[in-house]
C-alpha cells in the first residue's frame, strides 16, 4: 500500500531498520554476554547515537574489486567506491546539502548511476558520474521526477519519468555512451511500470482499483500499437504485487493473496500464459530474485516482523550455507556478475548494519565496517521482544517491546508508544536509533503494529479502511493498558509518538482520547481534507487506492474533518512536541503550522521544531540529532 514515507527515507531515519535474516540457516557465533547491571549502563547523547554511522548499497562492479557504498559519516549520505577489504574508501560525490543515494555501476567500467532530489522535495533526479568525477544530470527538467528501472542485457539502461505528464511515468532507454535517449513506452493509462525483462522485451504493468483489488499486465515491447495483456483476471478483490522475470525471459513471477491470507508466488509464462503456484510460506512472500548467471535463487519472507531469507543454489536445490557470522539478522544481499562473490548487511537490535564481503566457498566473511559509534557498547542497548496483547474487540495485536536494562518492579520507568508510518506499514526489529537512544535514558518504548499495519495477512491489513482514527487509535490505547500491566513500568507516565501517519495517530490520541500524558507528532497529518486534497500529482495512479482505504474528500469530506485532529485542538490538554520538515510533499508544513497554532491558543505547551532543509523524513546528521535532542529534553522536562 502507499506509504506516507518514501521507502529511502524509512531507511535513513531508521537506520536501515528493515532487515534481512539468515540465508540458508548460516552458523551464528554466539555473541550473548551477561546483562549488564542497571548501575553499570553509561546513558549516551544524541551526538553519540547519531555518530553512528549508516550505509546502504553494496552493488559489486563488473572487475569484482569495489563495492558502490552511501555513507552519511560526513554528514550527509555520499557515494563511496570501496575496496573488496574496506580497507580504501574513495569518495565519489561530495555534497554537503542533497543526500546521494547510489543506483549501480555500469557493466563494463566505474560509472556510476546515482539519485539525488532536492532538499527533501521527493522530486528524484537520476544522475551520471563519468570517470573523471564530473557529475551531469540524465533528467534535466524542473518539476518531473525520475527513477531507474534496469540495466538489459545490451548494456542499455532504462528510466522512467513524469516529464511528459506529472500524473504518470513513460519508459526511456538510454544509450550507455552517448546517453541519447528514445521514448519506449508512453504510459497515458495510469500504469506502474514494475518490472523488465533482461532482453527489453517484456514489461509488466500494475494498475490499482482500490487497496484491496489490483492486477498484472504484460505488455510485449516489440509490437505495435503497445497493447498490455491483462494476466490476472478475477473476481472480487484480489492483491497482487510483481517480483520480476526470469533470467531466460520467458516467465514472469508474481505474487498474489488468491485464496490466501498471505502473498504467494506465482510463474507466468510469457508464450503460453500457463500460470503455476511457484512458492509459498505461512507469511507473505516479499521477494524472489536471482543472481546474475542465474545460479542462485534469493527469497525473502515477512515473518512476524522479520525479514527471513533463503539462498537456493539452483544447480544442485541446496540452499547455500553462508560461513559463521555474528548473531543478526542479513539484507541486502548482491552477488557479484558471476556469482563468485557475495556482498551483505549484518543489522540487529543492538547493533547498525555492518557491511560485509564473503568469497563463496571460504571459511569467513570480511566486515568491512564498524557503524556503531566506537564509544558505545552494544551490549548497552536493547533487544526488542516481540508481544502481543488484546485490543477493545479482542483483536490480538502485535508489537515489539524494547524493556531498558535499568527497569525493574523496584525501578519502574516511564514508557512510550511508538507508531509506525503508512497507514499500512510495519514495525520491524532491526537497529532504530531514535527508539534506542529513548530506551538508553530509561524509557520503555512499545512499538505497536495497529490493524491496518502490513506483514500479518489481509484480513489485518483491512481491518481499519476507511476506521482510521477510529478502531486502529483503539489498538494504541489498548497498548497503553498493556504497558501498564507490566510491574516495571510506571502506569501514570505513558506517552504516544509517531512519524507520518503515526504522527497523525499521535495528535488523534492527543487530540480524542485522554490516556496519554504527551505526545510526538513527526510530520504527521492534522488535515485529511487538505492532504487528500494536495496529493503530489505523480501519486496519480494510486489515487483510487489512496481513496478506498482513507476516503475521497468529495465524498468523504464529513468523516475526514471528523477525524482530522486540527479541527479538534480545543480537545488537547496536554503537551506536544511537533517536528516537521519545511519541503515535505506529502504532509504540509501549514499542517504542522496550523496545529501548533490551534493548541497554543488553548494555553496548552507546544513545542515546534522545523527543519527548513529536509522534507517527509530527516536524512541530515546535524537535523537527526537537533530532533533527538529535542524529544529527549520534551520528554525530560514532561513526563
Amino acid at each position: 500500500m502507499l506509504s506516507l514515507l518514501p521507502q529511502h527515507r524509512m531507511l535513513a531515519v531508521a537506520a536501515l531498520a528493515a532487515t534481512l535474516l539468515a540465508c540458508g540457516q548460516p552458523q551464528q557465533t554466539d555473541t550473548t554476554a551477561v546483562t549488564p547491571s542497571p548501575q553499570t549502563i553509561p546513558t549516551y547523547s544524541a551526538e553519540q547515537f547519531f555518530a553512528t554511522r549508516s550505509y546502504i548499497g553494496n552493488a559489486i562492479n563488473h572487475s569484482n574489486d569495489a563495492l558502490l557504498v552511501a555513507s552519511d559519516e560526513t554528514g550527509v549520505f555520499n557515494l563511496y567506491k570501496v575496496s573488496m577489504d574496506g580497507s580504501n574508501w574513495q569518495p565519489l560525490t561530495q555534497s554537503d546539502t542533497d543526500p546521494q543515494f547510489p543506483i549501480s555501476w555500469f557493466p563494463h567500467d566505474n560509472r556510476v548511476l546515482l539519485t539525488a532530489d532536492q532538499g527533501g522535495n521527493e522530486l528524484n533526479h537520476v544522475f551520471v558520474r563519468e570517470l573523471d568525477g564530473s557529475i551531469h544530470d540524465l533528467t534535466p527538467g524542473e518539476e518531473l521526477k525520475a527513477s531507474f528501472m534496469k540495466w538489459t542485457d545490451d548494456d542499455h539502461f532504462w528510466l522512467t519519468s513524469n516529464e511528459r505528464d506529472s500524473r504518470y511515468f513513460d519508459l526511456y532507454r538510454y544509450h550507455p555512451d552517448t546517453y541519447q535517449r528514445e521514448l519506449v513506452f508512453e504510459n497515458n493509462e495510469g500504469y506502474s511500470l514494475t518490472a523488465l525483462s533482461d532482453d527489453g522485451r517484456w514489461l509488466a504493468l500494475m494498475k490499482v482499483r482500490n487497496n484491496a483489488d489490483n492486477n498484472v499486465f504484460l505488455l510485449d515491447l516489440q509490437q505495435t500499437p503497445h497493447q498490455p495483456e491483462l494476466i490476472t483476471p478475477h473476481e472480487g478483490n484480489i492483491s497482487h504485487t510483481v517480483f520480476g522475470f526470469s533470467r531466460d525471459n520467458n516467465t514472469l513471477i508474481f505474487g498474489s493473496n488468491d485464496g490466501s491470507e498471505f502473498v504467494r508466488a506465482y510463474t507466468h509464462d510469457v508464450s503460453t500464459g500457463e500460470q503455476q503456484l511457484y512458492s509459498e510460506a505461512d507469511w507473505d512472500i516479499m521477494y524472489i530474485g536471482y543472481s546474475k548467471d542465474n545460479r542462485y535463487r534469493v527469497e525473502a519472507i515477512n515473518a512476524d516482523a522479520s525479514t527471513k531469507v533463503s539462498i537456493t543454489d539452483q544447480q544442485s536445490g541446496e540452499p547455500l550455507q553462508l560461513p559463521p557470522l555474528p548473531a543478526g539478522d542479513l539484507r541486502g544481499i548482491s552477488f557479484s556478475d558471476d556469482s563468485s562473490t557475495l556482498s551483505f548487511y549484518l543489522n540487529a537490535d543492538n547493533s547498525p548494519s555492518n557491511l560485509y564481503v564473503w568469497q563463496l566457498g571460504s571459511a569467513k566473511a570480511k566486515r568491512l565496517t564498524d557503524a556503531l559509534n566506537p564509544a558505545m557498547d552494544e551490549q548497552h542497548l536493547v533487544m526488542s521482544e516481540v508481544i502481543r496483547f488484546e485490543s477493545f474487540d479482542g483483536l490480538v495485536v502485535p508489537a515489539l517491546q524494547y524493556k531498558p536494562h535499568q527497569a525493574s518492579s523496584d525501578n519502574k520507568v516511564p514508557a512510550m508508544i511508538w507508531i509506525h508510518g503508512g497507514p499500512g506499514g510495519q514495525s520491524r526489529t532491526g537497529y532504530n536509533p531514535l527508539i534506542q537512544h529513548l530506551v538508553n535514558h530509561g524509557y520503555a518504548v512499545l512499538s505497536v503494529n495497529n490493524r491496518g499495519s502490513s506483514g500479518f495477512g489481509k484480513t489485518f491489513y483491512h481491518l481499519d479502511d476507511r476506521r482510521h482514527g477510529e478502531d486502529d487509535l483503539q489498538d494504541i490505547v489498548y497498548g497503553k493498558y498493556y504497558l501498564q500491566s507490566l510491574d516495571w513500568v510506571d502506569p501514570e507516565r505513558i506517552g504516544v509518538m509517531g512519524g507520518s501517519y503515526g504522527g497523525y495517530l499521535t495528535m488523534a490520541a492527543m487530540a480524542f482520547t485522554n490516556e496519554f500524558e504527551v505526545g510526538i507528532n513527526i510530520f504527521g497529518v492534522t488535515n485529511w481534507v487538505r492532504t487528500l486534497e494536495s496529493i503530489p500529482p505523480w501519486w496519480e495512479a494510486f489515487r483510487e487506492a489512496l481513496y478506498a482505504e482513507l476516503g475521497d474528500p468529495a465524498v468523504d469530506g464529513e468523516r475526514l474533518h471528523r477525524i482530522s485532529p486540527l479541527f479538534h485542538a480545543d480537545q488537547v490538554q496536554k503537551p506536544v512536541l511537533v517536528v516537521q520538515g519545511a519541503n515535505d510533499p506529502r504532509v504540509l508544513q501549514v499542517e504542522s503550522d496550523e496545529m501548533v497554532a490551534a493548541i497554543r491558543a488553548q494555553g496548552v505547551p507546544v513545542e515546534y521544531v522545523l527543519f527548513p532543509d529536509e522534507g517527509h523524513g530527516f536524512l541530515k546528521r546535524e537535523n537527526r540529532i537537533t530532533a533527538q535532542q529535542a524529544y529527549l529534553k520534551f520528554l525530560q522536562q514532561y513526563l
